[in-house]
């Protein structure tokens, strides 16, 4: 009997790590993480394609509709909050379990005839991916080591998959009178993914032993006050440049004369995201990660003057795509730094820097709508994402001499 548990022993030992149970598993870990993003990529996304349709449902003025967003993000960022402290003290498991569950509720609410309901609705599913969605970048980033830039970049793609698939099928619902069978389809997946990572085992993922993860952690230098707020305030600016542009393509393009199409215009963003996000992965090995991200906010700089100057449909599209792409690399490249400059701590200090998100998802769209009320023109509006980005390249600037360290 020695002899055999020795021999299964040495036979574990020879099998190549890709089939060991521990390899096997973490192979099923990230295809429910990526299958996961997809699903949060379609939720997350699903309030600009169908913001015309709830114009016309409700009778919304701008500043109204904005309030959508407010609402949306607002959400995200009570679930933000509550994720740090779950991560902290539950692990990657039960944040993932809460927020897949709260957005399956929410996203079977959407739908309501009433406003008020649709609001409510809204938070609900904003609080769910809230909560999933630092929870699954900080797993990626925690058991991809010194790969975790081009991982993010990876599990990011999947989650513009959903971001490209939602307003095409929310577009078909619509177009069929099948809404309400989409919505409960998406959550239903949702609703099984929340009961899949209830199964599933996340201790001992990380590719580090606790000894090594010490000395690290030791090894990590102090930062000087304005790193960190640097930092929160890229978060804060690149999600609300990203909705701020999302939120409001469609029904620009729509003002443009696009006609019904419009719904689909937040597609094409997402296709350059997407598209960037499989090159950013690329190319990483080669470019320096601040390069990547200065280039790509020029280019979203481009592209976001394009789309508020846009007079046809194709000049929409162009706008829109150019943006999309140009902000492929930035945000992942975001997080890689948070979890490389703080380690474990990343999973606390972390609550700050999506919150930072979240909030920045809260008030940058809602201050499109606002503006273009306010001064009669969305094109003035569109101004609040293009300052965005701007403001993301002077302090990218800032940090240029911790980014190199």
């Amino acid at each position: 009997m020695p002899a055999a548990l020795a021999s299964r022993k040495m036979t574990a030992h020879m099998l190549p790590a890709s089939t060991t149970p521990e390899a096997r598993h973490l192979k099923i870990v990230q295809a429910a993480l990526f299958a996961g993003f997809v699903i949060s990529g379609m939720i997350a996304t699903i309030l600009g394609p169908s913001l015309p349709t709830f114009i016309a449902r409700w009778a919304l003025d701008d500043t109204q509709a904005g309030l959508f967003f407010t609402t949306q993000f607002t959400g995200s960022l009570l679930g933000v909050l509550l994720s740090s402290a779950i991560l902290s003290r539950r692990g990657y498991r039960d944040a993932l379990v809460l927020g897949f569950f709260l957005m399956a509720g929410g996203v079977t609410g959407l739908n309501s005839a009433s406003q008020y309901v649709a609001l409510l609705a809204t938070v609900s599913y904003g609080f769910g991916f809230g909560i999933a969605i630092p929870a699954t970048n900080l797993c990626v980033a925690d058991i991809s080591g010194s790969r975790r830039a081009a991982a993010l970049n990876l599990v990011n793609m999947a989650w513009g998959i959903g971001a490209i698939a939602c307003p095409v099928l929310l577009l078909a619902g619509l177009r069929t009178n099948r809404l309400t069978v989409f919505l409960l389809s998406v959550a239903a997946c949702a609703l099984l993914l929340s009961i899949f990572f209830g199964s599933m085992k996340f201790e001992a993922l990380s590719r580090k032993s606790p000894s090594a993860a010490t000395a690290e952690q030791k090894n990590i230098p102090a930062h000087p006050i304005h790193v960190p707020v640097a930092l929160a305030l890229l978060f804060f600016l690149y999600i609300g440049t990203e909705n701020g542009i999302t939120g409001w393509a469609a029904e620009q393009a729509h003002r443009v004369g696009t006609g019904n199409g419009s719904t689909v215009m937040p597609m094409f963003f997402w296709a350059g995201l997407l598209s960037g996000r499989g090159i950013s992965a690329f190319i990483l090995t080669k470019v320096k990660e601040n390069v990547l991200v200065i280039t790509g906010l020029v280019i979203s700089t481009v592209g976001t003057t394009s789309l508020l100057l846009a007079a046809t449909r194709s000049q929409v599209i162009l706008g829109v795509g150019l943006a999309g792409f140009g902000l492929a690399g930035v945000y992942p490249i975001f997080i890689s730094w948070l979890s490389k400059w703080y380690g474990e701590r990343a999973r606390r200090l972390g609550g700050v820097m999506f919150s930072m998100a979240a909030v920045g998802g809260a008030t940058m769209p809602w201050m499109v709508g606002f503006v273009s009320q306010y001064v009669h023109s969305l094109r003035v509006g569109l101004l609040v994402p293009l300052c965005g980005c701007a403001a993301m390249i002077v302090l990218v600037a800032v940090l240029r001499r911790r980014i190199s360290a």
